[in-house]
């Protein structure tokens, strides 16, 4: 929010920084583990008293120095340079507050690098001892380095009390420290294990290559059996929602986990069969792939890591796309554009909504999802949404994944949000009408309660007239600045919008909003506003051939016990009746649930039900007469003022819509 957005829409900023950092990490814990295998590798070769064995080790000690000190240091260089651009509020908070920390790293990477370069410069030529000791100082040195950055990048996924008094202290010894400093240190022993073996696969001498390669190999093995327990502790430090990610709430975790434990098990079984029981199967092929593997452990690490905080980039302090948790009720009241620094358009308006949906994607939305790119691809993923259902999905999207953060800003930000990814990136209508044909209430009847005591609806049309609708809505909220006899309109948001569809109508004659068509909603509605983010209706069809519409129903209120990443249905039970009309209908499309025919029961079974006690059908026909269903259905709510006798329509608004369309078909001779 308050710095610019490097703006790569097809491949985003965090793919770029996954690339380096995993590189990165990689070969920086091989830095650590592979000074700790140095030390014991020459200690073996002094013991066994081999020229042979320590000229491995020398070998060794070269390439460890040029991939560490020159790949290490340009990847490292090239983590805080992606970092600040991709990410430059956390980067910048992180800084600040641990800025000792960051200083007393770099004493000990400076520390590192002499003890490196000395250590390979002086091999044979200083004594044993000497020598020796100059590799406990690199290692101690290295181990140090992790020893402070793990502490500094681990408050981002267990901050614990940090998140609240933002104490130095207090958030490096964060909750996960320790399990996390034993585990990096286990994997970077791991890591270490694997380069020699690698190395050891260039040995010509067959001897010094097998003593090698069985030596890596029981490396390899005791550090990953290490490595079980303190990954175990580790997971039992994550706050719970980290914990809940992990354990499969997230599907980011759930597709990548695969390949740690592949990566894993194939680490284990060349480390076993190709270093314990034949090493003399060794060949650079293989250490290739036990690379390979070793790195898809190190990178589902890191990657299950950075999803395990979502929403936020800090956990608990800052979401993901820079803003802090404690911002979040100022911008939902004051708005996001007007409190941003780095946007062109600080309010919306009919002139500018795409332009400002776009701003709105680029800083809430673009640090997790591309366009039409290869990585959590927005296109894709809202393709089957329409402007309507984009609306109420940004509203309530933290509620519906809880590992995305909360849409931040007002609802008129929230609709400039959908209308771009709608109609800019998705190319559909944004269609304002759509909205206004739902709800328990016609326009024409919200407009009769609440406005016809004053106002005729066609004296209104010429002031209205090319007003937009979400202006019209605004005003609502704001009548009473237009006069002093007026109070802003008091009904809910539903009526609001349908009472805003209505007066846009009255210019607009073919954006008429009949309540026939849709009684409170379609069950194809109920599936876009629900379901659509995840599922398109089609392929759910085979899900529901020969499942019962009870059995629809019921299922629906358990949704949570199908699968972990699903909640149960959350609308209203006509709404739940509405969607498994629908998803029933899926496989019996003769059975479609055209709620003017039947959607619980029909307009004749209401009649017979609510009104045939004292009324004959014959006779309604005639009494409805210069009714319309507005008419009507307005008057089914008001009969105890036609009656002293009568009491309103007791049933559910779908109920008195279809009533209402069966009492106009009457007067038409139909039923």
């Amino acid at each position: 929010m308050n710095y610019p957005v490097w703006y790569l829409p097809e491949t985003g900023g965090g793919i770029l920084i996954a690339l380096i950092a995993v590189l990165h990490v990689f070969v920086s814990h091989f830095a650590v583990g592979g000074g700790l295998y140095l030390i014991y590798a020459e200690k073996k070769g002094l013991a066994e008293n081999s020229p042979a064995i320590l000229g491995f080790v020398k070998k060794h000690a070269r390439f460890f120095l040029l991939l560490t000190m020159v790949f290490g240091s340009i990847t490292g260089v090239g983590i805080w340079f992606i970092i600040a651009l991709v990410n430059p509020a956390a980067t910048s908070l992180l800084i600040h507050n641990f800025v000792f920390g960051w200083a007393a790293e770099w004493v000990f990477f400076v520390v590192e690098i002499a003890a490196a370069f000395v250590y390979f410069y002086t091999f044979g030529r200083m004594d044993s001892a000497t020598h020796i000791k100059v590799g406990w100082i690199y290692f101690i040195a290295a181990w140090m380095s992790l020893f402070l950055i793990n502490g500094i990048i681990g408050v981002m996924l267990t901050p614990g009390m940090w998140a609240e008094n933002m104490d130095f202290w207090v958030g490096f010894f964060n909750p996960s420290f320790f399990p996390s400093l034993f585990f990096r240190t286990f994997i970077a022993v791991m890591i270490a294990a694997c380069y020699g073996y690698y190395s050891a696969s260039f040995e010509k001498d067959q001897d010094v290559r097998e003593s090698m390669t069985r030596f890596s190999a029981k490396w390899a093995i005791v550090s990953m059996v290490l490595m079980i327990p303190s990954a175990l502790w580790y997971l039992a430090a994550l706050p719970e929602a980290a914990h809940n990610m992990v354990m499969g709430k997230s599907p980011t975790i759930a597709g990548m986990l695969p390949w740690g434990l592949i990566g894993l098990v194939g680490v284990l079984v060349i480390m076993l069969a190709g270093g314990i029981y034949r090493p003399r199967f060794n060949s650079k092929p293989v250490a290739v792939v036990s690379l390979f593997c070793a790195l898809a452990v190190m990178g589902t690490f890191e990657w299950i890591r950075e999803a395990a905080r979502r929403p936020y980039v800090i956990n608990e302090v800052m979401y993901s796309n820079s803003i802090l948790k404690k911002d979040a009720e100022q911008l939902n009241t004051d708005g996001y554009l007007q409190t941003a620094l780095w946007v062109e358009n600080k309010a919306v308006g009919t002139d500018n909504i795409l332009a400002a949906g776009e701003e709105l994607f680029i800083h809430q939305c673009y640090a997790c999802h591309t366009v039409n790119g290869f990585n959590n691809d927005i296109v894709k993923a809202s393709q089957n949404m329409s402007f309507r259902a984009l609306t109420k999905y940004i509203d309530q999207i933290h509620q519906k994944r809880y590992f995305m953060p909360p849409f931040m800003g007002t609802d008129q930000e929230a609709k400039a949000l959908a209308a771009y990814i709608a109609g800019s990136l998705l190319g559909k209508e944004i269609a304002e009408d759509s909205v206004t044909t739902q709800g328990a209430f016609a326009g024409a009847a919200v407009f009769e309660e609440h406005c016809s005591a004053c106002h005729v609806a066609e004296d209104l049309a010429p002031a209205f007239d090319g007003v937009a609708f979400e202006e019209i809505s605004l005003m609502l909220g704001t009548l009473n600045e237009l006069s002093d006899e007026m109070e802003p309109f008091a009904g809910s948001d539903e009526e609001k919008e349908m009472l805003t569809g209505y007066l846009d109508s009255l210019n607009n004659p073919d954006d008429s909003q009949g309540i026939s068509e849709t009684p409170q909603m379609g069950g194809e509605l109920v599936f876009e506003d629900h379901c659509s983010a995840c599922h398109v209706a089609e392929d759910l069809a085979p899900a529901f051939d020969g499942v019962a519409s009870d059995e629809i129903l019921v299922m629906l209120g358990t949704l949570n016990e199908l699968s972990d990443e699903m909640e149960p249905f959350s609308g209203s039970d006509e709404e739940k009746e509405m969607l498994t009309g629908y998803l029933d209908s899926l496989n019996n499309p003769d059975e479609s649930q055209d709620t003017s025919e039947t959607v619980e029961v029909s307009g004749e079974l209401l009649f017979e039900d609510h009104c045939s006690s004292c009324h004959e059908i014959q006779a309604m026909g005639k009494i409805m007469t210069g009714q319309g269903k507005t008419e009507i259905f307005t008057m089914l709510g008001k009969l105890n003022e036609l009656s002293d006798e009568m009491e309103p329509f007791s049933g559910t608004a779908t109920e008195q819509e279809i009533l209402a369309e069966y009492l106009e078909n009457l007067k038409r001779g139909g039923q």
